[in-house]
């Protein structure tokens, strides 16, 4: 029988035949999953997994192999000091992301207040709804909003032990449930769909629901048909950071200022993309 170092030394080759980004990494993850070792130990574990571990690590390998999501096979996503459950229905948060939500909790941190309400917009898995909850030292209200019933489900389980207020609803109409928050709202997020139609995206980004990736010719159907409710439900003063596709950063800020917005200016990924706008309503 093989030891576990063994089947992560052929799963990455194996991984690697099928074009998966980091072969190494994720076979580690997969062992991790099935056979309850540290994903950093993996490879040099001499440790023989049993039969039913060696049927869980091929069953797994085979689905990455034909590249289904990591995040799906193992049910869980990190997301900052965070994991976060996700599967089919759900957007299955990226680590890009995880710049709006370090921006967001600074942010609230600059500009104390008492008990700050915080909205996000497009939640999906809840990640950033979660993050802000949890790393923010101000104890925000925090509302969750998302229309997709598959996606729902992940929103609360992950946000439920948070105190976070879950909304299902239409971003791009008035959000009635937030009714009461018109004027008073100190910070939202958005990671809404902005991916324009036709783009071609690689095959992990195909298992995730395409109406939580694309949105319109130009990516920006959503974010244009939002930017009412954000101006809605802003106190004067509050803020907004969207995360966009990376060449839509000027038709974000253009929409923005359309929607009358100030103090608009992009934000970078990790690699130096601008995939952020952020803005301030009239204060």
């Amino acid at each position: 029988m093989a030891t576990l170092a063994q089947l992560v030394r052929g799963a990455e080759a194996t991984l690697a035949t099928a074009g998966v980004a980091s072969p190494r990494s994720d076979a580690q993850v997969l062992a991790e999953h099935c056979c309850g070792v540290p994903a950093l130990q993996t490879g040099f574990s001499d440790l023989v997994p049993s039969e039913s571990q060696q049927q869980c690590f091929d069953a797994a390998l085979r689905r990455r192999a034909a590249r289904e999501p990591l995040q799906h096979i193992v049910g869980s996503a990190p997301f900052g000091p965070l994991d976060l459950a996700v599967g089919p229905g759900v957007f299955v948060p990226r680590p890009e992301t995880e710049v709006l939500a370090d921006w967001a909790v600074r942010h609230l941190a600059s500009n104390p207040s008492p008990r700050p309400v915080v909205v996000d917009l497009c939640s999906g898995s809840g990640a950033l709804a979660a993050y802000i909850a949890t790393q923010s030292d101000l104890q925000p209200t925090v509302y969750a909003v998302e229309l997709s019933r598959d996606a729902l489900e992940y929103t609360r389980r992950n946000t439920c032990d948070y105190g976070v207020e879950v909304v299902q609803s239409d971003v791009c109409a008035p959000i009635q449930q937030l009714e009461h928050l018109a004027g008073r709202v100190d910070l939202i997020v958005a990671n809404p769909p902005y991916v324009p139609v036709g783009s071609e995206v690689d095959v992990e980004t195909g298992w995730d629901p395409a109406s939580a990736v694309f949105s319109g010719e130009d990516g920006m159907t959503v974010i244009r048909g939002m930017l009412p409710q954000v101006v809605r439900l802003l106190k004067p003063g509050g803020w907004v950071g969207i995360e966009h596709d990376d060449t839509t950063s000027e038709l974000v800020c253009q929409a923005c200022a359309d929607a009358g917005l100030v103090d608009i200016a992009a934000l970078e990924d990790f690699t130096g993309r601008r995939r952020f706008v952020v803005a301030q309503k009239v204060a």
